[in-house]
């Protein structure tokens, strides 16, 4: 099969940004990056990138819909192809449908679904991402209490029947018995922290445990105080766990995260969207177990205020890292590309520009704007 080599304009690879070179795709994947004089290229059908930015594409392990569809209510193969289409134009190439707390009965056809999806070879699907139902109702934002459950051995054997990619699952830990825990860790599910109200003490039991993550930090969970760290102190007193962040401007402080990145090596924390059905449409509002959810200024709120995730798309959480919390570009583009994938155990294969990896490729403006994306070597239509 004949390579394809992208050329002309400034690529982030490991190094950080580098012009006068090329990157190379062969059957989907990155062969090499050479000088753009490099002999290969006679051979290659040559990407004009015209000055533009190369980036790797972006991963998101929280997406709870797009296109004008929630995973909770088109658990199905159908469902997640348009919600992966409503967000690949924005450079999502990477992404885990999320199902916030619902009926046992939607989560195993939720995860029927991806099983599905990522067996059909539906663009950019990696795995599920299940919010819930285990949580703390003390923490349950706009999460419906009446799903809550116990974790207890049918739920487990439940979480971990995805045949195909990653699960990842957001509990509150401490209502979790640490052999559920042990057994689910040594399933390959990736545990996150989330919706809880675990004191410091509890979290860190929880990591001897398996936990490995926390789920939009700062919200929806036990704050830091004097005398309690509660789960975000937890989270900024140690430096292994991911962070997923939601930086809209609402959902937490820029300031508060800037402390945040401060506090703790920044190649553990990753932008997530949260994103609701209203990405990649021009609806205002949609409907959530009932409950009508208003849409503005990229957020999204119930009719009591309490906010019901976002309308961020991965290019616009981009956008905002850099000018909110003043992050170097490059930064930004990690945290939303190689940091969530090393995350879900993919750091090999995804999130960067490099030999081996899948050629899920972004172009960008300077304004980090997509401009196209590829999904293993192929470029989408929009």
């Amino acid at each position: 099969m004949k390579s394809a080599a992208f050329v002309n304009g400034p690529m982030l690879l490991d190094s950080g940004y580098v012009t006068d070179h090329a990157l190379l795709v062969t059957d989907g994947r990155i062969g090499a990056v050479v000088r753009d004089d490099d002999a290969s290229l006679r051979d290659a059908e040559i990407v004009d990138l015209g000055g533009q930015l190369l980036l790797p594409g972006f991963v998101d392990v929280q997406v709870n819909g797009g296109g004008g569809v929630l995973f909770n209510d088109v658990p199905s193969m159908e469902g997640v192809r348009t919600i992966a289409h409503a967000h690949a134009r924005f450079g999502t190439t990477g992404f885990l449908p999320t199902l916030i707390s619902d009926d046992l009965a939607v989560v195993a056809t939720a995860i029927a679904a991806v099983d599905e999806s990522i067996a059909a070879g539906v663009p950019g699907v990696l795995g599920i991402h299940i919010e819930g139902p285990y949580l703390n109702e003390r923490r349950k934002g706009v999460h419906n209490a009446e799903h809550f459950l116990e974790l207890d051995r049918d739920a487990v054997a439940l979480l971990c029947s995805l045949r195909r990619g990653v699960t990842l699952l957001t509990l509150a830990p401490e209502l979790a018995r640490p052999e559920a825990l042990d057994q689910l860790a040594a399933a390959g599910v990736i545990l996150s922290a989330g919706h809880t109200n675990s004191t410091a003490s509890e979290i860190e039991t929880a990591r001897r445990h398996g936990l490995r993550g926390y789920t939009h930090l700062f919200n929806a969970m036990s704050q830091l105080t004097a005398r309690e760290p509660g789960a975000v102190g937890a989270a900024l007193g140690e430096d292994e766990s991911y962070c997923g962040l939601i930086v809209d401007g609402r959902h937490v402080d820029p300031r508060t995260l800037k402390i945040a990145l401060r506090a703790r090596r920044r190649d553990r924390f990753m932008l997530v969207t949260d994103a609701m059905p209203p990405v990649g449409t021009s609806a205002r509002s949609f409907q959530l177990q009932g409950r009508t959810i208003s849409v503005a200024d990229g957020y999204c709120v119930d009719e009591q205020g309490t906010l019901a995730g976002t309308a961020l798309d991965m290019s616009m959480a981009v956008r905002n890292a850099i000018a909110m919390l003043e992050l170097p570009p490059a930064d930004a583009v990690r945290m939303a590309s190689e940091h969530p994938a090393r995350f879900l155990g993919l750091g090999a294969s995804h999130g960067r520009l490099a030999p081996g990896c899948r050629a899920d490729l972004l172009m960008a403006d300077h304004g980090y704007n997509i401009l196209a994306t590829w999904i293993g070597g192929r470029r989408l239509d929009f």
